[in-house]
């Protein structure tokens, strides 16, 4: 019987998710990084099923440059979700590429610090990715505002598993130097498989919210309040004006930095200002508007509730139904039963419920 190893059936499982991830977006939304990411997951998981199922020890050179490359490739799938400019214009872009010539340089000439050389890659890239998730969600400005939230959780899975990455080389460098590795093809087979799986399906989430790029608590949730400034005020009331006046929740792929071009304002000025005012992040205090005018919509016509998402500026059912109970305390379709019983338009309701 021919024997097929866990990480081959995981790499097929994520080629499903990059089949999706595509079919998903238009050619111009998508994001290259995230799709290199997946990509690369899948590689690195048939490679693995080959050096521990079969126990070939030629895939190992190209085990080692694979995972410098998803090391960079996470960083740089990220931090493109920070603004909108293409990959060809980012500073110090071809830098990232100095990780993977070391590793096969060092393949070549000098195969004994390979190892540490992976851990630094590791750490250095992990780093990097909690210092950008302990920004909050706001800092990824290019991401859309109806799954930003989404883009954020998995930031934080895959700085805390790049991160991770590293500290898990350390254990098995230590195994091999006092068991001469006995437990390190368990620890690998088990946590790269899940690893890539799970990372597969986070870069997956992420790499569809970024337009062209029960528990919401973030990082600016639990920082200690800052008081707002007059011109935090000012700015927040502004912006106020702006949603009503031209209904820019409506665009279901506004997103902050869109957002703060329409107030000529920094990005950061405007995300620090709803944070300080409104006591929220930026796509909350969106999605908010949203989901009072589905509210406005489920009460005074009858249309259905998948038109009034998209109407509302939602792209997905997911995101829709969690805002909505995340505001209301209830399913859009129990909102709009009780608005029904209520007899009051929607306006009415929300105004009763603030």
């Amino acid at each position: 019987m021919l024997f097929v190893p866990l990480p081959f059936v995981v790499a097929v499982l994520l080629v499903v998710l990059l089949v999706q991830m595509i079919r998903r977006s238009d050619s111009n939304d998508r994001n290259p990084f995230f799709l290199a990411l997946v990509s690369v997951y899948a590689l690195q998981s048939v490679v693995i099923g080959v050096r521990w199922g079969y126990d070939v020890l030629e895939v190992l050179p190209v085990q080692a440059v694979l995972a410098v490359v998803i090391a960079t490739l996470a960083w740089l799938s990220f931090d493109g979700l920070r603004s909108e400019r293409p990959p060809a214009q980012r500073p110090w872009l071809l830098l990232h590429l100095l990780p993977t010539l070391v590793v096969i340089g060092l393949i070549a000439f000098w195969p004994a610090p390979i190892s540490l050389v992976i851990i630094l890659v590791f750490a250095g890239y992990g780093i990097a990715l909690c210092r950008l998730a302990f920004a909050g969600p706001d800092a990824l400005g290019s991401s859309r505002l109806d799954g930003v939230i989404s883009s954020y959780r998995a930031l934080q899975l895959t700085a805390f598993a790049v991160a991770s990455s590293a500290v898990i080389d350390i254990v098995i460098s230590w195994d091999f130097a006092q068991s001469d590795g006995s437990h390190s093809a368990r620890i690998i087979a088990i946590g790269n498989v899940l690893a890539l799986l799970v990372l597969g399906s986070a870069a997956t989430i992420a790499g569809a919210s970024r337009p062209e790029e029960r528990d919401e608590t973030t990082v600016e949730d639990t920082a200690p309040p800052v008081l707002p400034t007059a011109e935090d005020a000012d700015i927040a009331a502004a912006l106020d004006r702006l949603m009503q006046a031209r209904e820019l929740y409506r665009d279901a792929d506004l997103n902050l930095n869109r957002l703060a071009r329409k107030m000529s304002l920094p990005a950061r000025q405007v995300s620090m200002a709803v944070n300080r005012v409104k006591a929220m992040s930026v796509s909350h205090y969106v999605n908010d508007y949203r989901v009072r005018e589905a509210c406005r919509l489920l009460a005074d016509t009858d249309r259905a509730v998948t038109g009034i998402m998209f109407d509302a500026g939602f792209q997905t059912k997911s995101n829709f139904n969690r805002e909505f109970l995340r505001v209301t305390g209830m399913s859009p379709k129990a909102w709009r039963a009780r608005a029904l019983a209520a007899g009051k338009s929607g306006a009415a309701i929300i105004r009763l419920a603030g």
